[in-house]
């Protein structure tokens, strides 16, 4: 009993190892296509039947299988230095890069081996698909429009890669082009290219360096015409106020001009006043005196007139006769400035100014010719006052010291003149011609 036991546990535990060492866990990127004798089946993360499966050898009848070992990422594929031709049969090599992933790993399983096969087999489509679409085309289009061909790439992939259970995940990429060992087409058009760039370059920065002088020139014109404009709004208000300021001057200095000018009116008007106050005062001063010397004039001249008819009546009818003539020859000046007066008009203070004149050179007249009278009476009357009359009062002073002083003051006085000495030196040289 204890043998069969024993047998049954050492079954049970070589099956337990035998299945610890054949089982397999699918990784997460992977996808393991097992073929048994009866079907295949796919195993990993997102398949159906799980991640997990026993691998049992091959050539176990009924449980052996065989695997295939896929990825289910994306994976790249690179046909480096790929010589091509363009439509003129102009050799060039590229380098081409594709993305792809496996849609149906079934089929993908069904067509390959193992995964090196199905690169092998993806960069033979792609191989095809380059060779047929550059070949198509110009090396020129080729280098100056290069995004586009990994668009007809993609395409032309497309087709095939259905078959074989494989998709793109996005175009196919031209990376790089470039000449065949002794070929220069691609470096020429390079250079060409380049020359191209150059120009453009080389005429954008001209434009750029063109539009930034002509945008300095315009800043700098923009601040000159500012400048300027500034200049002109501060010269226009400096001269506006200096004209304002002018015109306040000149107006001051016109009020002060008006305010001189009514000053000095008012001080001519002050002036006038008072010459005129002042004319007035003298002209009654000279009217009161010419009234003054009038009353004493005509006092004297009565006086001395009642003392010459005396000493004339004394003197008989010679003397009295002489000195009628002598007095009516005086009296005449007096007469004509009497009417001269009454002819002025109504101004009858000057009329008594003119008259107490005339009469004072009445008397005048009258004392010379008293003098004259005198000297054939050979009478000397000497007066040592101011006035003759006030030197003789009576025809008896004569006979006096008084009288005579007085006559000759009298006589000298009037010799102190200058129409007294006239009339005195006339009235000597008629005396000579008389003897």
């Amino acid at each position: 009993m204890m043998p069969i036991i024993l047998v049954i546990l050492s079954v049970i535990l070589v099956l337990f190892l035998i299945a610890i060492v054949l089982r397999r866990v699918v990784e997460t990127n992977e996808v393991h296509i097992v073929q048994s004798s009866k079907k295949t089946t796919s195993y990993g993360k997102d398949t159906v039947n799980g991640n997990t499966y026993y691998e049992y050898p091959s050539w176990l009848p009924v449980l052996g299988v065989t695997k295939i070992v896929l990825p289910v990422s994306v994976f790249d594929l690179e046909l480096l230095s790929y010589e091509a031709y363009d439509v003129g049969r102009v050799p060039f090599i590229v380098d081409v890069t594709a993305f792809f992933r496996i849609s149906d790993t079934n089929q993908a399983a069904q067509r390959v081996q193992n995964f090196n096969e199905l690169n092998a087999q993806l960069l033979s489509i792609t191989q095809g698909a380059v060779r047929t679409v550059l070949a198509s085309c110009d090396i020129d289009e080729i280098m100056l429009e290069r995004s586009k061909f990994g668009e007809q790439f993609t395409k032309e992939v497309e087709g095939q890669l259905k078959s074989w259970g494989i998709s793109t995940v996005k175009n196919i990429e031209l990376m790089d082009i470039r000449d065949s060992e002794g070929s220069h087409v691609i470096r020429n058009i390079m250079d060409k290219k380049k020359s191209l760039i150059e120009m453009q370059s080389r005429i954008e920065v001209a434009e750029n360096l063109k539009t930034a002088e002509i945008a300095e020139i315009e800043a700098v014109k923009e601040r000159d015409l500012q400048q300027q404009s500034a200049e002109q709004s501060v010269g226009e208000r400096t001269a506006e106020k200096d004209r304002a300021v002018n015109v306040a001057n000149e107006q001051a200095s016109q009020k002060i001009l008006d305010q001189k000018k009514v000053t000095a009116e008012k001080d001519m008007e002050v002036i006038k006043v008072q010459e005129v106050k002042q004319a007035e005062i003298n002209k009654n001063v000279s009217i009161v005196k010419a009234e003054e010397d009038k009353d004493t004039t005509i006092l004297i001249a009565e006086g001395a007139l009642e003392e010459t008819k005396r000493v004339a009546e004394g003197i008989r009818l010679e003397g009295d006769a002489k000195a009628e003539a002598e007095r009516a020859m005086q009296l005449a000046p007096v007469r004509a400035q009497i009417e001269l007066a009454q002819e002025i008009g109504e101004n009858e203070g000057y009329q008594h100014y003119l008259i107490s004149i005339e009469a004072v050179q009445a008397n005048k007249e009258v004392g010379i010719s008293q003098a004259a009278a005198l000297e054939k009476a050979e009478v000397k009357v000497i007066a040592n006052t101011g006035e003759p009359v006030k030197g003789v009062s009576n025809v008896m002073e004569l006979f006096s010291t008084k009288g005579g002083t007085s006559i000759g003051g009298m006589l000298e006085g009037i010799a102190q003149t200058p129409e007294g000495k006239t009339i005195i030196n006339k009235l000597v040289k008629d005396s000579e011609k008389n003897k």
